[in-house]
């Protein structure tokens, strides 16, 4: 009966996102074909994240949009960077105005006007998915149209995902949303065709200041895996015990 279940969802899925977008616009790999590109490789794919280096300029997010077919006119992206804004008071504030997608041009967090003797230090802070050990998202979907790959990428299989926004909830990273025309699941899935072809993410290749930076962490000679061997990183949200694989420099205590 199971079986039948999902042939009959994947069916149906397959039709709505044939009428909503080509086919040839999809850009995601199967189980089985995620599988065969990381048989017997040594990889593990990380992200380091200097938050040091960050400005701001979204030049990330817009490259993730292009690069992963958003629509430009969508509150939305798989990338995202926030703005905090510390007061002498102790009041944090964050924003990040369509995902930053345009930058941060007013000085203005949340919009309100405050007066720069007020502000004890500001800064920007990129997101993206952490791309789990642990993933709940992965525990939680009922079709299994989220998984992880061999190489640690967690992917969402397009044919598969119904949008029930189950893994949605239960991302502790805020990662996840769907997708305003597919009605499936999107997420940062660290650029995973680009980098089985030995490419840069769009994002990392958009950085003009090298504040983000992918590597393999079971390469001893990378120089992201010697980053986070040898320097003091951080990383989001370590209680929840799902072994975030994306780390930070200079990440900020403020920073949730």
């Amino acid at each position: 009966m199971e079986h039948s279940r999902r042939d009959f969802l994947k069916a149906g899925l397959v039709t709505i996102a044939g009428l909503s977008v080509p086919l040839g616009a999809f850009k995601f790999l199967t189980p089985e074909a995620a599988a065969g590109i990381a048989k017997n490789i040594a990889v593990r794919w990380v992200f380091v994240v200097d938050a040091t280096k960050c400005i701001g300029c979204g030049m990330c997010v817009k490259a993730c949009q292009t690069e992963n077919e958003l629509p430009y006119s969508e509150n939305l992206a798989r990338t995202w960077v926030e703005r905090y804004t510390v007061k002498k008071d102790g009041h944090v504030l964050v924003d990040s105005p369509k995902q930053a997608r345009d930058g941060f041009i007013r000085n203005n967090p949340l919009g309100l006007d405050i007066p720069k003797a007020d502000i004890a230090k500001g800064f920007f802070v990129p997101k993206l998915c952490n791309q789990c050990d642990q993933p709940p998202c992965v525990e939680v979907c009922p079709v299994g149209a989220t998984y992880k790959t061999p190489d640690g990428v967690v992917l969402v299989d397009r044919k598969w995902c119904i949008g029930c926004a189950i893994c949605i909830s239960n991302c502790p990273y805020g990662a996840r949303f769907l997708h305003p025309t597919l009605m499936v699941v999107e997420k940062c899935n660290f650029c995973y065709h680009r980098i089985t072809k030995n490419l840069k993410t769009a994002c990392v290749e958009a950085c003009a200041f090298g504040a983000r930076m992918i590597g393999n962490i079971k390469d001893f000679d990378d120089p992201v895996a010697k980053i986070i061997r040898e320097e003091r990183v951080a990383i989001l949200k370590g209680d929840y015990n799902t072994k975030p694989q994306v780390f930070y420099i200079g990440l900020d205590q403020t920073v949730k």
